[in-house]
This record gives C-alpha cells, structure tokens and sequence, in this order.
C-alpha cells in the first residue's frame, strides 16, 4: 500500500500564489497517474486536476483552468499543484491521489475525475485564502 504524504497548504491572501506537494512512497510511483482533489467545508470532495503516469496529458475541473498547474518528478516520486491567483474559493483540504492501477493511457477527463479511478488518498492538506 503507498502512502502518499502532502504538503504546502497554509493561509494566504487572495491573488497570491502557493504549492503543493505530494510525495509518494514505494519504487512504483512512475507508473502511476496522480490527481489532486478538494474538499471545502460542507461540500463535497471535487476533483481538482489530474496527471498522466509520464506527465505527457493533464486534466483540470473547469473551477481552476488557466490557474493551477499540475506537474510531477518521477525521480522524486513528487506530484505538485501550482495554485496562481488564489480566491476564497479556493480555501479546502487538498488531496493527492493515485490511480487505483496502472493502466497507462490518458483515459481523459472523466475517468480522472472520478474517485473510483484512485485508490489510494494522502491525509490532506488544508489551504485558506482569505480575502
């Protein structure tokens, strides 16, 4: 089982940028697509954005295209979220995921946005933008 460990959240202000990280543990990580999701109080946990096992093919929910990036170094078995103009919006615990198992094709937007495409989930880590 992979334990995946992120880090970086903390209190900003709106329009400031942060990152995130995600570490993951094994030798396997490079096989593996990564995703990110939030969940901000009383919602639902949503899917933030995905990367294909070589980073070749990214996926963003619509909420933050053009904002966050989603980038890994496979020698640092390291997923990252770059998050530019933060809005209170954005303020929720942030979770790295890997996929449940290696299928190594971009199966698209739908299958990395789905929950059920991961299977293993870090504890969290908890962003506040405030305004």
């Amino acid at each position: 089982q992979v334990h995946l460990i992120e880090s970086g959240g903390r209190l900003v202000q709106a329009g400031d940028s942060l990152r995130l990280s995600c570490w993951a543990s094994g030798d396997s990580f490079r096989e593996y697509a990564m995703g990110w999701f939030r969940q901000a109080p009383g919602k639902e946990r949503e899917f933030v954005a995905a990367i294909t096992w070589l980073g070749g093919r990214t996926h963003y929910a619509d909420s933050v295209k053009g904002r966050f990036t989603i980038s890994r170094d496979n020698a640092k078995s390291t997923v990252y979220l770059q998050m530019d103009s933060l809005t209170p919006a954005d303020t929720a615990t942030y979770y790295c995921a890997q996929e449940r198992r290696p299928v190594q094709f971009d199966g698209g937007f739908d299958y990395f946005a789905t929950e059920l495409t991961y299977a293993s989930w870090g504890q969290g880590t908890h962003v506040t933008v405030s305004s």
